[in-house]
């Protein structure tokens, strides 16, 4: 193997490890925007859980 072969190699392998960096960079910068989505957005059952809890306690405070 001559030494332009290894260049060649070595150029290959940084070409792939710099590739391999942007996908991975990219996968956090979609799992975060996924993430911040999802603050966004109350859970349904949550809200759902809540107005219940909230009308409870008012039927409550007008029954007694």
């Amino acid at each position: 193997m001559g030494i332009k072969d290894q260049f060649q190699d070595k150029a290959k392998q940084a070409q792939q490890q710099g590739k391999q960096a942007m996908s991975s960079k990219k996968d956090q910068q979609q799992e975060r925007s996924r993430q911040a989505q999802q603050k966004g957005r109350p859970d349904p059952d949550e809200a759902q859980r809540a107005a219940q809890e909230q009308q409870d306690k008012f039927d409550m405070d007008y029954d007694a």
